[in-house]
């Protein structure tokens, strides 16, 4: 079996000549979004063969391009799950010991089961079970040392699935879950500490990729305390994601937020070195419109909890999306300007007067920290993309917003219900993309680096959130001197362009002296790739849009 990552120099022409000049038995490709146009490149190379292999192809992008891709190559395979036990199961397959029709979780053209005739009907097999133990789901290490080499980082996973159903999601594991056990994990992190060891410059930490980490049930916190434990006694630090119901839940008592609390403090002592929190919004309606089954009240609530606990966060947030109001936008905006949400940590206070304090106005003032929320938002001026298969995807379509589906992402193109708030989101996301390599390539140095470096790096990151923030209020300003049923979509546009243009110039001459101090704290293959991408920063002119002619379909 190899290997091969386009992330780690492999070009598309290299694979394709690859497979053309020794072709595999068996083929699997992974795509993501942004790059169906690279696997159908080679899709058809492989199925140009004189005798194709078999093909099976996964990934988050081919799930939402299922029905596409089968029609495009009737013998396609699509792996519609985790993947391991399809894995399995098409090795058995293709050694004669199984019908594919009993390969799970794989999506094909052809016959039923039963021997019925399908025709021109994409068939489906069972999803595969959850099973029990962490042996399917941990990484293989052949790529990790090239990874290293590429500046990128150790992943890991010990959970699958989420508890939840948002709207936005198109995953067919949402609200089901299923974490490994932590005694598994052992002998991966010796065999991950042993290729660290030959990379001494290279942060110690593990990114458990998992999108809900802790999970639900009575064993809940016993089994993450006892997976921190695990980590941290190997020697890393770690990183994870989990949903604000984990710190705050307005249906709990005091005993339980007091053992939450004590749970947060605890894991910070075993290696937590960052938790990402899908907030999504703090309005109350957009939150319902997501089905993110939280509250406004509830997501302030976690954030002052875990910043008295002093547990480094970081928070997603949708600022954008098609069915929203302009009052539900200058309530998101007062949501990001609250000062009263990031309070300073309190290390030495116990538990229960946590949990009291962040509950007290009195107290939360005298605690504040003097910082906007919106300087703890990982990407600011988000817009919600409408995914296939995605419930808000459904209820754009029943308004009549929907319009063409767009492979390359995955997602369907959407207008906006309120056209201004569509010309600022295209705005946004121009915004976005014009910074985006700098952004990146600070947020990449910051997950491998520690110390000062690290600090140095997040807060020149915390200038551009807070002149994306300034653009936010431009927007809205630019969006309230235009009517709803009034047409003028070009001149706002033109509005808030030149709004934008002076925003750059500022930020220009805010970011220079930044990335000057930052780059003194790192070393030289760091600071090099840093000026790079500032110099190349400075010198863009242009507004543009990475990935799509338009995002927004404004």
């Amino acid at each position: 079996m190899t290997l091969t990552d386009m992330q780690l120099g492999a070009t598309l022409e290299g694979l394709a000549e690859q497979i053309t000049a020794a072709p595999p038995d068996i083929l699997g490709i992974s795509a993501t979004f942004g790059q169906h146009d690279l696997m159908t490149a080679l899709l058809d190379a492989a199925f140009a063969l004189p005798a194709p292999p078999m093909v099976v192809v996964g990934g988050s992008l081919t799930a939402r391009n299922e029905g596409l891709l089968l029609e495009r190559y009737p013998d396609l395979l699509v792996a519609r799950g985790s993947g391991e036990a399809t894995a399995e199961g098409l090795l058995a397959h293709w050694h004669g010991d199984l019908d594919r029709s009993e390969v799970p979780g794989l999506g094909f053209n052809g016959a039923a089961r039963g021997g019925a005739l399908a025709i021109g009907r994409p068939r489906r097999t069972a999803k595969p079970v959850a099973r029990e133990t962490a042996d399917d789901i941990l990484p293989e290490l052949d790529l990790l040392p090239a990874t290293f080499e590429h500046h990128g980082v150790a992943q890991l996973e010990t959970s699958r699935g989420c508890t939840n159903f948002c709207s936005f999601c198109p995953r067919g594991h949402k609200g089901s879950w299923a974490g490994a056990a932590p005694q598994k994990l052992p002998w991966m992190l010796e065999q991950m500490r042993a290729v660290f060891d030959r990379y001494p410059d290279v942060s110690r930490t593990l990114y458990l990729v998992d999108e809900e980490i802790i999970g639900r049930g009575d064993g809940a916190v016993e089994r993450v305390l006892e997976l921190a434990r695990l980590v941290h006694g190997a020697g890393f630090r770690w990183e994870s994601s989990c949903r604000v119901d984990q710190v705050a839940d307005l249906g709990r008592d005091e005993d339980w937020h007091v053992e939450r609390a004590q749970m947060w403090r605890t894991l910070l002592a075993r290696g937590l070195r960052r938790m990402l929190f899908g907030v999504e919004s703090g309005v109350d309606s957009v939150l319902d419109r997501f089905n993110k089954e939280t509250s406004g009240e509830q997501n302030a609530l976690a954030i002052r909890t875990l910043s008295v606990l002093g547990i480094p966060t970081r928070y997603t947030y949708i600022t954008f999306d098609p069915l929203m109001s302009l009052a539900e936008l200058k309530a998101t905006y007062a949501f990001q300007g609250r000062t009263d949400l990031l309070l300073r940590p309190q290390p030495g206070l116990p538990a229960v007067e946590v949990v009291r304090g962040v509950r007290d106005a009195a107290w939360v003032a005298e605690h504040a920290a003097g910082r906007p929320l919106h300087t703890g938002i990982s990407y600011m001026l988000v817009s919600m993309e409408c995914l296939v298969g995605a419930a808000y995807t459904r209820t754009a379509e029943r308004a009549g917003l929907t319009g063409e589906v767009e492979p390359l992402m995955g997602r369907v193109a959407c207008r906006y219900a309120d056209w201004r708030i569509g010309v600022a989101s295209s705005w946004a996301q121009r915004w976005i993309d014009r910074h985006f390599a700098l952004d990146y390539t600070l947020k990449s140095l910051e997950k491998v680096l520690d110390g000062a470096p690290r600090h140095a790096v997040r807060q020149a990151r915390v200038v551009l959130k807070d002149a994306a923030y300034a653009v936010l209020g431009d927007m809205i300003a630019a969006i309230e001197g235009f009517a709803p049923g009034r047409p003028g979509a070009g001149e706002l546009s033109s509005r808030i362009q030149t709004a934008l243009e002076a925003r750059v110039e500022v930020l220009r001459g805010q970011m220079a002296p930044v990335v000057d101090r930052v780059g003194r704290q790192l070393r030289g293959d760091q600071a090099v790739m840093l000026r790079r991408e500032h110099q190349r920063w400075e010198l863009a002119a242009a507004w543009y849009l990475i990935n799509a002619a338009d995002p927004c379909g404004t």
